[in-house]
């Protein structure tokens, strides 16, 4: 089982079963830049034993959440299925076992809850001595020591120390011969020669049994990093169930992966200087694991929204026109494919990108320019339609036919008719916007007139002042 690696080598252990967590993308940037700090090595283990649950089109969505946070194939070595390990785990099982570090055990858990007289109680040991052989339905478990203790030395959380007696006789192999995912986690590590265990805190309490499991099979433990849960706004851990966790839900609705990157490496750790948006190369350079806060960490989906329009405002125009193309083009648009005119984008994009925080937005601050017909919205109509906005409508469209199209003689205009009503711009134009675009609020309406263009324009302040009845 000795590895014939060398230098320090990481990994990252996802299961493929379910979509990419938040959490998951933090543990594999700190192991990706701790590998690139050391010029050391990432290795992606797919840890698919769970046969029921693991899915092929998981792993693939693991492979594309790491290529879209930049950790693409070229920055790790994999990845590599635990599920091909089966024969090392088992040859672990039986050198325990052979050792007699390990035993098997026919207890059922109703029989050691008769025993201890508690279901919180763990196992009591009972098999340890009675010299059973393997027969099925039989487990294996690993014989703890019974005194001392065990000391986890963690980059995180200095040296958190366990009892051995408080630690109970666990389970490495099931009734049907299959490995524990604690037994197969630590071999994987062996064979695979990782020198750095950097994961989530909720894996601490396995630290001490696996640690133990290491010494037993002769290897020298592993540097163990427990980093910080993730909480939501309410102090509890993040949830799939209640929390919004995805990566892919994230990224389709238009965070950046640089966003993503920045704001998940500060979740336990800060950079010098009180900064929070920096360079990715300013990160790798400055983080360390020694610098990260043990204490939970709230992901603020509030302040990674922030982030990501800080991150879109930084673009160049050039750069945010490109980003926005998947949700402007494809079947999924609200406009005809045909309707949509990259030039006419182009034109309002340098307005949009001060607009929008997730490039998922771009699409209802621009559908007017590509629909036929303003979308509709009952309450912005209602809201705008009240009063005078029928005769002014008039006014502005008689006048539309003959002024010169441009965005300061359109606002000009719209601004002069209001006065004669006693109406400031803001006021005088809010029917016109919502005639034309379908919304209260939005782009720069007189630029947007002046690409939307004069008969489409006066075309729809006509449609609008026809259902007003006017």
């Amino acid at each position: 089982m000795a590895s014939s690696h060398s230098g320090l080598r990481v990994r990252f252990a996802p299961s493929p079963t379910g979509m990419f967590h938040v959490g998951n993308a933090r543990s594999l940037l700190y192991n990706w830049v701790l590998a690139k700090q050391s010029g050391g090595t990432l290795v992606l283990r797919i840890e698919d034993t769970d046969a029921e649950r693991s899915k092929p089109e998981w792993v693939r969505g693991i492979l594309d959440a790491m290529a879209w946070l930049g950790c693409g194939p070229e920055e790790y070595e994999g990845p590599l299925f635990q599920s091909a390990y089966v024969q090392h785990h088992r040859d672990a099982i039986d050198k325990l076992l052979a050792a007699g570090r390990a035993y098997y055990c026919d207890c059922t858990r109703e029989q050691v809850m008769v025993r201890t007289g508690s279901e919180h109680k763990g196992y009591d040991g009972f098999c340890r001595d009675r010299g059973l052989t393997a027969a099925p339905g039989r487990a294996v478990r690993f014989r703890t020591p019974d005194e001392g203790q065990t000391v986890v030395k963690d980059l995180v959380r200095g040296e958190p120390t366990f009892d051995n007696a408080t630690i109970e006789d666990f389970v490495i192999a099931r009734g049907d011969g299959s490995p524990v995912f604690l037994l197969a986690n630590v071999v994987d590590d062996m064979v695979m020669g990782i020198t750095h265990v950097i994961r989530a805190e909720e894996h601490l309490p396995n630290a001490p049994k696996q640690q133990l499991l290491w010494v037993a099979l002769g290897h020298e433990p592993p540097v163990w990093a427990h980093a910080p849960i993730l909480v939501n706004e309410k102090r509890q851990k993040l949830s799939k169930r209640r929390d919004r966790v995805a990566l892919e839900d994230f990224r389709a609705e238009g965070y950046l992966a640089e966003t993503m990157r920045n704001y998940l490496m500060l979740l336990g750790w800060a950079p010098s200087g009180n900064r929070e948006i920096l360079p990715w190369e300013d990160i790798v350079a400055e983080f360390r694991l020694s610098d990260v806060n043990p204490s939970p960490a709230f992901f603020d989906v509030k302040k990674l929204r922030s982030f990501n329009g800080d991150y879109i405002r930084a673009m160049s125009v050039e750069e945010f026109a490109s980003a926005c193309q998947p949700w402007l083009r494809g079947d999924s648009t609200p406009w005809q494919a045909d309707h949509y005119d990259e030039a006419v984008f182009a034109s309002v994009a340098p307005f949009a990108q001060t607009r929008v925080a997730l490039l998922g937005e771009i699409v209802s601050m621009v559908d007017f320019l590509f629909l036929p017909e303003p979308p509709s919205d009952e309450a912005a109509w209602n809201k705008a339609m009240a009063g005078e906005a029928s005769s002014l409508l008039a006014d502005v469209l008689a006048a539309f036919h003959t002024v010169t199209w441009n965005a300061e003689a359109l606002k000009q205009t719209v601004e002069e008719l209001g006065k004669v009503r006693g109406l400031k711009l803001g006021k005088a134009q809010a029917p016109v916007r919502v005639a034309i675009t379908g919304r209260t609020v939005g782009l720069p309406l007189f630029e947007s007139l002046e690409v939307l263009g004069r008969e489409r324009t006066t075309s729809r302040i006509r449609t609008a002042l026809a259902r007003l009845g006017g």
